[in-house]
């Protein structure tokens, strides 16, 4: 005896399942199963991610760049898994350009979209600020560490926090007073992070922290600007205690600052140790 032909036949494609009928069948969502070990995981998400940025520049223009980014939310307890696609498609979803301003709106579109308490977001990248030579006026471009991290909590607020990596050059002030001539001078890296109010510009943020320095580095260097920054430096003598009192100082006085860590490492050229100090400071507690 014939059977009737069995309507819930599928066709095989990949890795999805197509009923002869042309309707589909619901994937298992396995991430979104429930857990039996009941821990929850503070962060979990996709790292070292390589993406084109665009930024705005304070003399009105642009400036392409790629960042590296970091991206987690919370995961709660009773959840197998987050969904790691879903980081990409925002990332995807503002490729158009992740201006500073977007990142607070792209963390919170995250917390809302894996359905999380808190997201987290940080980029670094390199930014490229033209600088002339003191004296000749040569152009050239210099490159610093940037980065951008944004946390938004369980209550939807945003907390910004903008870092800039400045090398400058330092020159001891002990060496000078006890040397018949010369002095020793040495490369430092100034490392800034700042919460800040209102528009801050990442130019702005360099200048505070590299005129904190004995000389600030060039990229261009004719045989009159190198005298020049030469003596500048020997005029200007830093240990590295200066640098982070001087920097703290011209972020205490800007009031768009609410917060900064600002510390100093100098790469010591007759020693085979780094001198370092560091300097946090909430300014609401003052």
């Amino acid at each position: 005896m014939a059977t009737p032909a069995d309507t819930s036949a599928t066709i095989k494609t990949g890795a999805t399942e197509t009923p002869a009928n042309g309707v589909c069948k619901a994937m298992p969502d396995v991430q979104g199963f429930s857990d039996r070990r009941q821990i929850a995981i503070d962060r979990v998400g996709v790292k070292n991610v390589t993406y084109p940025i665009t930024l705005k520049t304070r003399n009105g223009g642009s400036e392409t760049t790629v960042a590296t980014i970091d991206m987690y939310v919370s995961l709660p307890h009773d959840r197998k898994g987050t969904h790691m696609s879903r980081f990409l498609e925002v990332l995807s979803e503002n490729r158009e350009g992740i201006r500073p301003e977007k990142i607070n709106a792209i963390c919170r579109e995250l917390r809302e979209r894996l359905d999380a308490e808190d997201a987290h977001v940080r980029l670094e990248f390199v930014y490229f600020i033209e600088k002339q030579a003191p004296v000749t006026k040569q152009p050239g471009l210099l490159d610093y560490r940037v980065s951008f991290e944004c946390a938004v909590d369980s209550q939807g607020n945003a907390d910004f926090v903008m870092g800039v990596s400045v090398p400058a050059a330092s020159l001891c002030p002990c060496s000078r007073e006890i040397s018949e001539y010369g002095a020793h001078n040495q490369r430092c890296q100034i490392d800034a992070e700042v919460r800040f109010t209102g528009e801050l510009w990442i130019e702005d943020l360099v200048t505070m922290v590299e005129d904190a320095a004995s000389a600030p580095l060039y990229s261009v260097l004719k045989r009159p600007d190198e005298k020049f920054v030469t003596e500048q430096a020997y005029d200007n003598p830093k240990f590295v205690e200066d640098i982070v009192r001087d920097a703290a100082l011209t972020l205490n006085a800007d009031e768009r600052i609410t917060w900064y860590s600002v510390r100093s490492e100098n790469f010591e050229s007759i020693h085979n140790h780094n001198a370092y100090a560091q300097i946090t400071m909430d300014k609401s507690d003052t």
